[in-house]
C-alpha cells in the first residue's frame, strides 16, 4: 500500500488530516511522526508559512524515505499586524501551551485598544519525495485561508489551538464550537489539504 508521513507530533492535526484524507477516499497509509521516534525535530526557521511547511517535509521525507505531508499554520491578526502568524504555536513563549498561547493574543489585542477584529486562519501544506522515489525532489504546495474576528472570551472545547477565540466569517460560534465534520468542511487546513489531495491522487 503507498504511504505518506504526516510531519506532526500534535495528535490534533494527524486526526484532522486522516479524517480529510478518509473523507477524500485516498487509499493511503497515513503514519504520523510517533512511528518515528527518532526523527529530531526540525526547527522553523523560516519566514513564511510555506518556507516552514517545506523544511519539515524535506527534513521527515529525507529521514524516513517515504512522501512526507507537512503544514504551518497560525492565527494572523489584522489589530497585531499580521502576528502571532508563524509563531503561533509559540507565542506565549513555550511551544504547544495552548492556553497562555490563546491567553496572549487576547491580552496583545486588548493592548492595542482597536475595534479591528479581523483575523484569519492561515495553513500551508508540503508534500515532498524522497530521493529514490519516482517522484524524487518533486515539492508541491498549496495554501488555505479561513477569515473571521477574534472574540474576547473563548467559548468551545471541540479543535485546539486558537479554535476558541475564532469566530468565522458569517458563523455565531467559534471554531471550537464546531462539530469536527463541520470545521473539516470549512477550515484553513482542510481548504489546504483538499487543494493538495489531487496531487496526493496523482503522485503517490
Amino acid at each position: 500500500m503507498k504511504k505518506v508521513v504526516l510531519a506532526t507530533r500534535n495528535l490534533g492535526k494527524v486526526e484532522e488530516l486522516e479524517r480529510m484524507l478518509k473523507a477524500a477516499n485516498i487509499d493511503v497509509q497515513v503514519l504520523g511522526l510517533a512511528e518515528f521516534p527518532d526523527m529530531p525535530d526540525v526547527e522553523e526557521t523560516g519566514n513564511t508559512f510555506t518556507e516552514n511547511a517545506l523544511l519539515k517535509a524535506r527534513s521527515v521525507s529525507a529521514f524516513t524515505k517515504i512522501p512526507a505531508l507537512a503544514d504551518d499554520s497560525g492565527l494572523c491578526v489584522d489589530a497585531l499586524g499580521g502576528k502571532p502568524g508563524i509563531y503561533s504555536a509559540r507565542w506565549a513563549g513555550v511551544h504547544g501551551d495552548d492556553k497562555a498561547n490563546l491567553e496572549k493574543v487576547l491580552e496583545d489585542f486588548a493592548a492595542t485598544g482597536s475595534s479591528n477584529r479581523g483575523a484569519q486562519f492561515v495553513c500551508s501544506v508540503a508534500l515532498v519525495f524522497p530521493v529514490g522515489d519516482k517522484n524524487s525532489g518533486l515539492e508541491v504546495t498549496h495554501i488555505g485561508e479561513l477569515v473571521g474576528e477574534i472574540v474576547d472570551t473563548p467559548r468551545g472545547t471541540h479543535g485546539f489551538g486558537y479554535d476558541p477565540i475564532f469566530q468565522p466569517l458569517g458563523e455565531s460560534r467559534t471554531t471550537a464550537q464546531m462539530p469536527a465534520h463541520e470545521k473539516d468542511e470549512i477550515s484553513h487546513r482542510g481548504k489546504a489539504l483538499r487543494a493538495i489531495t489531487p496531487d496526493l491522487v496523482a503522485l503517490l
